[in-house]
């Protein structure tokens, strides 16, 4: 199936299959979007679909230092020329809404932001902070009926306030250890309530948030990123997650895809199957593609759209490399995280 050609994924009329992948650059300075990011992803239009950076749908979710948001009238104002300079160049970009979680570290947020998760459980390593540097996870508290409910209207207002921003729609970041993945695995989640237990339990934080935000602004404008099997930000391997992905991809049916990260994990390929079949809808794949292995997975069935994260980084014209066979620049993971233009909006696009 071929890579580049047009797909129509709900309302929007995409360019090309392939999709840039979300990934954390730490360029907002303020949690503001800035020129640097309106020159950053104005380069990479070319893509059929933008997925931004982790953007924090309340105060509580920036626990990164350096992320941006989206829960203040500056941050949508602030987001407009990003989203301009995108749809200028034929691209479609989706804001995705990353509350991060027991991922966090009081030095990374505003004042009055608590750490807060499913459960008071510290996830083990150090986060990075601008102030003090590496620093130990603290403890989170344990998340009260009311803060569930503000949560869920936390991303729901971002839902809107992205599309007042220019946004295309949203991706809800339900993967990589944050706080709706640490809803549905049993170590993060050790809740007795209605939020906590079984599959389905687990599940019900995850399937509320992404139904109010299909009511603020239309399921066919709200994706979800998921990552079974996933290890990072200190989960554990733990039975149950076939039953536990099977469960969520049929209850988040109807809304505009679904995004799962690619794992080793020798069950990923039957559960990624038991999520498409149960979904019933556009399925984006993400980890480790080259262009052979993003056309074999479109022809045989396994996805709709391929996501590229780290070959974006030092290829703003990435779309142009994989349809010419061009060799792939390699990017600085130096520069992954840093403030400034370097390693960020200075790598050439070929002649």
């Amino acid at each position: 199936m071929d890579l580049f050609a047009r797909y129509r994924l709900g309302p929007l009329d995409l360019a090309n299959r392939i999709v840039m992948a979300p990934m954390t650059r730490s360029r907002a300075i303020g949690a503001l979007a800035n020129e640097l990011m309106r020159t950053y992803y104005a380069q990479r239009a070319s893509a059929g679909l933008i997925i931004t950076e982790g953007i924090a749908p309340v105060a509580d979710g920036l626990g990164y230092a350096r992320i941006p948001g989206l829960f203040t009238p500056a941050q949508v104002d602030a987001w407009r020329p990003v989203t301009d300079a995108v749809h200028a160049r034929g691209g479609k970009i989706l804001a995705q809404l990353m509350h991060v979680g027991r991922i966090a570290h009081p030095l990374n947020l505003p004042p009055g932001a608590r750490i807060l998760a499913p459960s008071a459980v510290a996830a083990a390593g150090v986060l990075w902070t601008d102030e003090q540097g590496p620093q130990p996870f603290p403890a989170p508290a344990a998340m009260t009926l009311g803060d569930l409910d503000e949560a869920r209207r936390g991303f729901a207002r971002a839902a809107r306030d992205a599309l007042a921003a220019g946004f295309d729609g949203v991706e809800l970041h339900g993967a990589n250890g944050y706080l709706l993945e640490q809803f549905l695995h049993p170590h993060t989640n050790r809740r007795g309530d209605d939020y906590g237990g079984g599959a389905a339990a687990r599940a019900r934080f995850v399937v509320e948030v992404a139904r109010e935000a299909a009511d603020a602004v239309g399921a066919d404008r709200v994706g979800v990123r998921l990552s079974p099997y996933n290890a990072f930000n200190d989960m554990p391997a733990h039975d149950g997650v076939h039953e536990q992905y099977d469960l969520l991809a049929d209850r988040l049916r109807g809304l505009l895809y679904l995004h799962l990260v690619q794992n080793p994990h020798p069950e990923f390929a039957r559960t990624a199957a038991a999520i498409r079949q149960r979904f019933a809808g556009p399925l984006v794949l993400n980890g480790g593609f080259d262009r052979e292995g993003a056309e074999a997975a479109l022809t045989g069935g396994r996805a709709d759209l391929i996501a590229f994260g780290r070959p974006f980084i030092a290829n703003p014209d990435l779309v142009d490399r994989l349809r010419t066979g061009a060799a792939l620049a390699v990017p600085d993971p130096q520069t992954f995280y840093t403030p400034e233009a370097r390693g960020y909006i200075d790598y050439p696009a070929l002649a």
